[in-house]
Parts: structure tokens; sequence; C-alpha cells
């Protein structure tokens, strides 16, 4: 039982995943010219998983972790990526600046399986006010 573990442990190993980074110009994100608190927020709360300039640390080069976070950083971008802000239609940058303030507001973002790791992406009230407002500004 045992080396059958073992072997199913380090066989998942070879099972690939797409750790990826699209090219990025910083110009094209979102929040590129917002004030500095605010680039701060999404530099360090946002960006590994909605945008094109994830880090990819250590442990997702480990299956079973590598495929749980590889699928979060895809879904993410899916849903809203900084980096083709500037692709999105009218409608779309509205609809997704008021999931971005409701979702913040509601603490919903950052994902809570994001922060069991990285606990400095916890958001202040601060933050998540400085965010809605920059939000208001985008509008």
């Amino acid at each position: 039982m045992a080396l059958a573990l073992r072997v199913l442990i380090v066989g998942a190993q070879s099972v690939p995943v797409a750790r990826d980074n699209p090219p990025a110009p910083a110009a094209n994100a979102a929040y590129a010219s917002a004030a500095a608190n605010v680039r701060a927020v999404f530099d360090g709360s946002c960006k590994n998983c909605h945008s094109n300039q994830t880090a990819w640390p250590w442990y997702t080069y480990v299956a079973p972790f590598s495929w749980m976070v590889t699928h979060d950083v895809h879904q993410g971008r899916k849903h809203l990526n900084f980096s083709e802000w500037s692709t999105y239609s009218p409608k779309k940058r509205e609809e997704k600046l008021e999931a971005i303030c409701d979702q913040v507001i509601n603490g919903e973002m950052p994902d809570g399986k994001y922060l069991l790791i990285h606990r400095s992406a916890r958001l202040t009230q601060d933050d998540r006010e400085a965010v809605c407002a920059w939000v208001e500004t985008m509008r």
C-alpha cells in the first residue's frame, strides 16, 4: 500500500500543468494610473490570479497543489484579467468594475484559499474603500 502511494505521488508530478504568463504590457493594466495605495492593493492581493503577471511559487510545481493553483489562476483570469483590460468593451468594463467593488466589500475577494497562504493579501477596510473609490473614478 505504501509503495503504491509513493508511485502515485511520484507519477502525479509528471502530469503537466500550464503555468503560463502571456505578454502583459504594464500600460494595459486597468489600474496602471491608479494611486499608489490602490496599485499596492491590486499588486498584493489581486494580480496573481487576475493578470498575466502571476508569480508561480515553488508549491505550484508540486502536484496536487499545482493542479489547484493553476486551475484557480486560469479561472481568475477568465473572470477578470487586468492585463487584458484594454481589450474589454465599455459595457464589459462597467460590469467588471461593479463586480470588483461588490466582491471586495462583501469579502468575496481575495479568495479564501489564496488568503490561507498569502496572509498579507488580506484587505483592510481602508483598502476596500480605496478600491471602491478607484472604481468610481473609472466610471
